[in-house]
């Protein structure tokens, strides 16, 4: 009897103290062991469910536990948890050989309004905090308002909304030690002024004005403009003034064209009456006197002979 008392507490010294962890919907979380190596075979558990086996060999087999689909294996000893969902809260147990490591994974979920609202609405903030079915953690949330007071609820409801509202609320959740925030902005708007009520115009002359069937313009708002032929009265004014604009541009065109013209010719004038004044010089050529011709019926006398030297004779 007593062997068994002093085994039994033996195998609690061996179970190592639990960690707490705090996840979101939707996000991932690495679960740690508590070991640096392993010698011997290692096994993951969820609430008593097997997720994954590493072997001696370095091969992984996979168990019952829904979660396996979404874990894989992440250093030596440790898992990785990924698309985390509100079933996966809970007691997670690694086991080494003849010790076992038990942790607590809580999972968050945080509603609020997607989009600004208005004031006197009613909108509700809830943060829930799933520490699943073995319940080792019970955690503490609460909302901390933008003005940084705290509301130590897990669900906020506003019965009707006010411009104080707006600004950041802060889910807390902790258990143990951990922590986890999770910041959700609220903007609240000022309703828009409905608009008014065109009224009906009465017109004497016109039959159909005061029923609704004058096209003319009897139905008329409080600050509705002047009309005429369909377009406000600055409208006009405004197409007036352009075509006066488009009017004095082309007379000015016009008349500097003119008197360029008029300067051209003018230039043009002067130009040749100073070419008319001064003398025409006329070129004075130097031309060569032409040869004698010799005279005609006279023959050209042929130079005469020389005299003949007698030889010299020794």
């Amino acid at each position: 009897m007593k062997t068994i008392i002093l085994f039994g507490l033996v195998l609690g010294a061996l179970s190592a103290a639990g960690k707490v962890y705090i996840a979101e919907v939707g996000g991932k979380v690495t679960l740690q062991c508590g070991v640096t190596s392993i010698k011997s075979r290692l096994e993951w558990k969820h609430d008593n469910l097997r997720i994954l086996v590493f072997e001696t060999n370095g091969f992984i087999n996979k168990g019952s536990s829904e979660i396996k689909m979404r874990a894989k294996k992440s250093k030596d000893t440790d898992i990785e948890i990924s698309k985390i969902m509100e079933g996966d809260s809970g007691k997670f147990t690694c086991v080494v050989g003849r010790s076992s490591h038990e942790h607590h994974l809580i999972v968050v979920s945080v509603s609020a309004p997607s989009g600004p609202l208005k004031v006197g609405a009613d909108a509700t903030l809830e943060c829930k905090a799933n520490s699943g079915v073995s319940g080792l953690c019970q955690p503490e949330v609460k909302w901390r308002k933008p003005d940084g007071s705290v509301q130590p609820e897990s669900k906020v409801e506003f019965k009707s909304v006010a411009l104080t509202d707006t600004g950041i609320w802060q889910c807390l959740v902790s258990c143990q030690g951990e922590t986890f925030t999770k910041n959700v902005t609220i903007n609240v708007e000022e309703p828009v002024p409905e608009p008014t009520t065109p009224t009906l115009v009465n017109d004497p002359k016109n039959p159909n004005s005061g029923n609704g069937n004058d096209s003319s313009g009897g139905v008329r708002g409080p600050e509705d403009p002047m009309m005429l032929l369909g377009l406000v009265w600055w409208i006009w004014v405004a197409i007036g003034a352009g075509s006066l604009v488009v009017i004095i541009l082309v007379i000015v065109i016009i008349v500097m064209h003119k008197r360029n013209k008029r300067k051209k010719k003018k230039f043009l004038r002067m130009k040749k009456a100073q070419l008319s004044q001064k003398p025409k010089k006329y070129c004075q050529c130097v031309r060569q006197t032409a040869a004698a011709k010799p005279q005609q019926g006279r023959r050209r006398e042929k130079p005469s002979a020389l005299p003949l030297q007698p030889l010299l004779q020794e």
